[in-house]
């Protein structure tokens, strides 16, 4: 069963005004759960037929407090659970309004953690279950290892990130981007990476538990700053503006 934390998107100003809110005010409400949503990330689960915003006489999409608690439900299950967006799809237009949401294939470790529980660090997904949940084949995911965008750790198995990599590369190779185009960013992900990892060091290798906890939380909201940084950066040099 999804578990809906009480502090998700749908308490946001579209769900305590109850009135429709531009593709921008969405981003926003999101942010807080999803660090890395983006505004093309919305509009493509729109283009997938997750979610259908109303539009203006003038052609801007106009989201509910339906339409919002339904994106962050389908974040939550590609997330948490790893799903398909075709299952994902299924899972929602299935159900009667209210209803849970079920789960085809529980984890092993049960029900999705509670809101602000600590994940398993050496949390791992099967090279099969990597191609079934960003839905390609061995010949697409052996070419992203060749050229350095994926990396099967030496005891077997991806990090629970590889999914997210894997779903993002093949939504860019859909507008033509391949493999190759794509290693200059993953080498500036590990420039910043490398530098966010010297900030926090001192403090992941002190004795104290609560240092090495809060060196964690600084880890991940370092992580989310550079991220959101990095889409303005990448948006202001193309000219692209939120509507």
């Amino acid at each position: 069963m999804l578990r809906t934390p009480t502090g998700g998107a749908g308490n946001g100003a579209a769900g305590s005004a109850g009135r429709s809110v531009s593709i921008g005010t969405v981003l926003n409400q999101l942010r807080d759960e999803f660090p890395d949503i983006t505004i093309s990330k919305i509009r493509f689960l729109e283009a997938e037929g997750l979610v259908e915003p109303a539009r203006t006489p003038s052609g801007y999409r106009k989201f509910s407090p339906a339409d919002v608690e339904r994106l962050a439900q389908v974040l939550r299950l590609q997330r948490d659970h790893y799903l398909p967006l075709k299952v994902i799809k299924e899972q929602l237009d299935g159900r009667a309004p209210g209803d849970p949401v079920r789960i085809p294939s529980p984890s092993p470790h049960g029900d999705a953690p509670a809101e602000g529980a600590e994940r398993p660090a050496a949390a791992r997904v099967g090279r099969a279950e990597l191609l079934a949940a960003a839905e390609v084949d061995e010949a697409q995911l052996a070419e992203w290892e060749s050229y350095g965008l994926l990396t099967e750790a030496p005891e077997g198995g991806f990090e629970a990130e590889a999914v997210t990599v894997a779903r993002l590369v093949a939504e860019l190779g859909r507008f033509g981007l391949e493999p190759r185009h794509l290693r200059g960013m993953k080498a500036a992900a590990d420039r910043e990476a490398g530098l966010v990892e010297q900030l926090v060091a001192p403090l992941r290798l002190h004795r104290n538990p609560q240092t090495r906890a809060h060196a964690e939380a600084t880890l991940r909201e370092l992580a989310g700053l550079s991220s959101r940084l990095h889409e303005a950066l990448f948006q202001a040099a193309l000219g692209v503006r939120p509507h």
